[in-house]
């Protein structure tokens, strides 16, 4: 019984007939208030028109006349739930079918609930004791057992109304609850293959489109997030062991060579500066792996504001012309101003100048470089960087975007891999997303962003 009071579903459902109950108690209440309300207001206008008729009668034509409007009124078909008495000062009965003057009535006159014997069974009764000129004592009353007996009939009406609605609610809560737990289960089972291990287990969702399946798809793609970030927390663990073991190594048998040989100061300097190189690119790799931590956690939403994403894109195309003159490749923008957007501009600055540095880096000579932005019709804000270079293979395109992955094509150049992993990150913080297509030849990447009074909650 414990058991089933800590489960929600069962303590709703009675929490659920118990307002039940109250509410039907009330609306009971309120129709019993107001029908025994009426009927004893009818009874009571019965009653004193019949003690005043009786006094009248006995006021103009004496005893006579009221004996005989009292007998008249006894005896007439149909009322046999009519009280009458008529009694003299010394409540000797003169007229009426009462036997005797009842016990329960006293010396006090007005209105009193009494039970009388009909039929020999007690019926409660409602009277008028009233004294009459000459000293008469007048009842006159009425049998009012049948609204007992229906207020009865009410009651028990409302008590086993009560009790169904207890055990259907009781029912009711165990069906749900095994419902309820089923579903539950279903998650438990799920969350502990994830806690042993089992990253790619996801919730079972179906077409009913209901709570239980929409909390599915947010916890799916919760975990989905969670194994994409612990994959590139794992791989990213790989290839920054990988990949600073070689600059390391290179560092420690340079400085060992400087201890051994002892050669001549400015040879030392000279080897102390590739030193220096091989540290910079140490801090580079944790500098831009920071950023990318920086990013995923969201703690970059705080420097969100409005801005004119045209200036930030002319702003990159002037920074990067003097490097696509150099190798001869046509750098140009296709933007009009007023394209404004929601988000940090520093970050989608450095998310444009990756993909235009990459978009000139494998450009050849004499190529072309075209960065596009616009507005769809959808209201986002679509930035295409286009080259004509040799693009991505399509084994190659859905990793790149992973952390420290290099290409074939790109193993000779300068780089760590991190590029297009951190426009991807930016995208997502910004609620957009990064595509990558061909361009037969070359290569089209496509930041989609959220516009002004659109989302920009991190797309996971």
């Amino acid at each position: 019984m414990i058991r089933l009071w800590r489960s929600i579903s069962v303590r709703l459902a009675l929490a659920y007939a118990t307002i039940f109950i109250l509410s039907s108690l009330l609306l009971v209440g309120v129709l019993w208030w107001r029908t025994a309300g009426y009927l004893d207001r009818e009874v009571d206008a019965v009653i004193l028109a019949d003690a005043q008729a009786v006094g009248d009668r006995l006021h103009d034509f004496g005893l006579t006349g009221a004996i005989e409007t009292i007998n008249q009124r006894v005896g007439r078909a149909g009322d046999e739930h009519a009280i009458y008495l008529l009694t003299d000062p010394t409540l000797t009965p003169v007229a009426g079918n009462l036997d005797a003057w009842p016990l329960g009535i006293g010396h006090q006159q007005g209105w009193h609930q009494i039970e009388l014997a009909s039929h020999g069974t007690l019926h409660a009764t409602r009277v008028l004791y009233v004294v009459l000129s000459s000293g008469f004592h007048l009842l006159v009353g009425r049998d009012v057992e049948d609204r007992a007996a229906i207020q009865q009939a009410i009651l028990d009406g409302f008590s086993w109304t009560a009790a169904a609605a207890i055990l259907l609610a009781i029912g009711g809560g165990l069906l749900v609850r095994r419902a309820i737990l089923r579903r539950v289960d279903v998650i438990n089972r799920t969350a502990t293959a994830i806690i042993h291990g089992d990253l790619s287990s996801r919730l079972p969702t179906g077409d009913s489109s209901d709570e239980f399946d929409r909390l599915a798809q947010t916890i799916n793609g919760m975990l989905q997030q969670i194994e994409v970030l612990v994959d590139g927390v794992r791989s990213a663990s790989n290839a920054v062991a990988h990949d600073l073991r070689t600059p390391l190594a290179e560092l420690r048998g340079r400085l060992e060579e400087l201890l051994r040989t002892q050669p001549s100061a400015e040879a030392t300097l000279q080897e102390v500066g590739e030193a220096v190189a091989d540290l910079d690119r140490v801090i580079a790799v944790f500098n831009a792996l920071l950023r990318l931590a920086e990013i995923d956690s969201g703690a970059r939403l705080s420097g969100f504001r409005e801005f004119d994403l045209h200036e930030i894109a002319a702003e990159v195309v002037d920074l990067y012309g003097p490097v696509a003159e150099e190798k001869s490749v046509s750098l140009r923008l296709e933007a009009s101003p007023g394209l404004l957007v929601v988000g940090d501009p520093f970050l989608l600055a450095q998310a444009l100048g990756n993909l235009v540095d990459n978009a000139v880096k494998y450009s050849s000579a004499q190529g072309a470089v075209v960065l596009t932005a616009a507005r769809c019709a959808n209201g986002r804000i679509e930035i295409l960087v286009s080259d004509n270079g040799p693009g991505i293979p399509d084994v190659e395109r859905p990793h790149v975007t992973e952390r420290f992955f290099r290409g074939e094509a790109s193993r000779g150049t300068a780089g760590f891999g991190l590029g297009l992993s951190l426009v991807a990150a930016v995208a997502r913080l910004h609620g957009g997303s990064l595509v990558l297509a061909a361009a037969d030849p070359g290569l089209i990447a496509t930041v989609t962003l959220p516009g002004p009074g659109q989302s920009t909650t991190a797309n996971q």
